[in-house]
């Protein structure tokens, strides 16, 4: 007797790592992608694991929720993890990519694996083959959306929750603007990281008090693109458009994303009033990167605002803009009421979710739980239970979030270390007691580990 098909609809983060998880455990799995047929606002490419935003993922570092997520993810064998080691360009501790070099190597990796069957179409509602993973990500389309809406009104049933959670939820998610290498000023610009961990990854573009309070009106006073009228402007707080951040103080985005801490300007040998941070976003044919973005400025602003706002960052005044800001539209849905902490759907236990849509913010967060849903998908054509993690762990903990939270003020989470039950005994020191959460985290993952294969 063979195994039944897994169908995974999404060619996500998510849904690569789910397809790839089950496949490598022996099931055959078909993969829909409804790109190219369909096309999204946020996507510019046909591959697999297009990375929207950032091309960071993150600290890698062990005194770091997003560094302990990965450790888990590499022992469960992540391919999105390997794929993004592989396609790694310098940014300090943490690990950032190459986006083109990185969703290739997954695409071919995917595409490659015999045991996987990509379909480019557009899934318009839950086909009847069971098992199914969910894996549409923020820019799930309207059919489909409407089709697993309506499964969610059906399972709750009318007058047991508020019509907030029969309905898809949204926020929006701003990307950041991309410069072309040769472009920057280096008589200006530096190249260090702060404190000079890591290396020199980062250039910096010091800028003066009176240079920051020009800037900062630059952006108070640009042009936004418009939201739908009927709709809030709610962001997640990591993805707040710099503009935004602008609105909340004369200090907001020096304390913030423009923080020159640890940071001096070669120039006068002393720390800047404020700082533009640049990461490495390629690696050219040479090995240097021809691409660089701009380190938590995410925006909104119109593109003739935005060149004049950049016009006015040293380092960056005749600087060439490759891509520009812009702003989508992320959704997401009520977890707490309608899946359970192995990512199944409650009403319908062959059903899975995976990724941003289950209410998890971040890259690796997305992957991870495309992960266990592949692992528990196979355990469930098998006649296994499908399993959870304890929620001493960095996924065990975001699942129990997603599945505990309330769902009247549900709103999307990324790994941190809050999520995490507190130590048996009180460490006031912040780093130690990070460490000690980590080890208590590893500790408990092997265990479960071993118990599960």
């Amino acid at each position: 007797m063979t195994d039944p098909v897994i169908t995974i609809i999404g060619g996500g983060l998510a849904g690569c790592e789910a397809a790839w998880q089950a496949a490598r455990r022996g099931c055959a799995v078909r993969l829909f992608e409804m790109r190219p047929a369909v096309r999204t606002p946020a996507h510019q490419t046909d591959r697999l694991a297009e990375l929207v935003c950032s091309n960071s993922l993150k600290s890698e570092s062990l005194e770091d929720a997003s560094g302990l997520l990965k450790a888990e993810m590499r022992a469960l064998g992540s391919v999105i993890l390997e794929r993004a080691e592989a396609n790694r360009v310098p940014a300090g501790t943490a690990l950032a990519v190459d986006r083109e070099g990185f969703a290739a190597a997954v695409t071919e990796g995917i595409t490659g694996h015999p045991r996987i069957q990509v379909i480019r179409d557009e899934v318009p509602e839950l086909p009847a083959e069971r098992p199914i993973i969910v894996a549409t990500g923020p820019l799930t389309s309207d059919r489909l959306a409407a089709d697993v809406t309506s499964r969610f009104a059906a399972f709750l049933g009318p007058g047991t929750a508020a019509p907030r959670t029969l309905n898809l939820l949204y926020f929006y998610d701003a990307i950041s603007p991309i410069v072309s290498a040769d472009s920057i000023d280096d008589t200006i610009a530096f190249a260090a990281a702060r404190y000079g961990k890591g290396g020199a990854d980062y250039l910096n573009c010091p800028m003066t008090r009176d240079e920051y309070l020009a800037f900062r009106e630059a952006l108070l006073k640009g042009e936004r693109y418009p939201l739908h009228e009927f709709e809030e402007p709610k962001y997640f707080e990591g993805c707040l458009p710099v503009e935004e951040l602008a609105e909340r103080g004369e200090d907001a985005l020096r304390f913030g994303p423009m923080r020159p801490v640890g940071l001096a300007d070669p120039r006068t040998g002393k720390r800047p009033y404020a700082v533009v941070q640049l990461r490495q976003e390629n690696r050219g044919p040479d090995g240097r990167p021809t691409m660089y973005n701009l380190v938590g400025f995410q925006t909104r602003l119109r593109r003739g605002d935005q060149v004049k706002a950049l016009r006015l960052i040293p380092g960056l005044q005749t600087a060439e803009i490759l891509r520009y800001g812009s702003v989508h539209r992320n959704t997401f849905i009520t977890a707490p009421l309608l899946l359970r902490d192995t990512l199944q759907f409650r009403g319908d236990p062959a059903v899975f979710f995976a990724g941003q849509l289950t209410g998890v913010e971040g890259y690796l967060e997305s992957a991870a739980t495309g992960l266990l849903a592949g692992i528990n998908a196979v355990r469930l054509t098998r006649g296994q239970d499908p399993c959870s993690l304890p929620p001493t762990t960095m996924l065990g903990a975001l699942l129990r979030y997603l599945t505990e939270a309330d769902p009247a003020t549900f709103q999307p989470i990324n790994a941190n270390f809050g999520l995490l039950p507190p130590l048996a005994q009180v460490v006031r020191d912040r780093r130690e007691r990070n460490r000690h959460l980590t080890e208590r985290a590893l500790n408990d993952f092997r265990t479960w580990q071993r118990d599960i294969e």
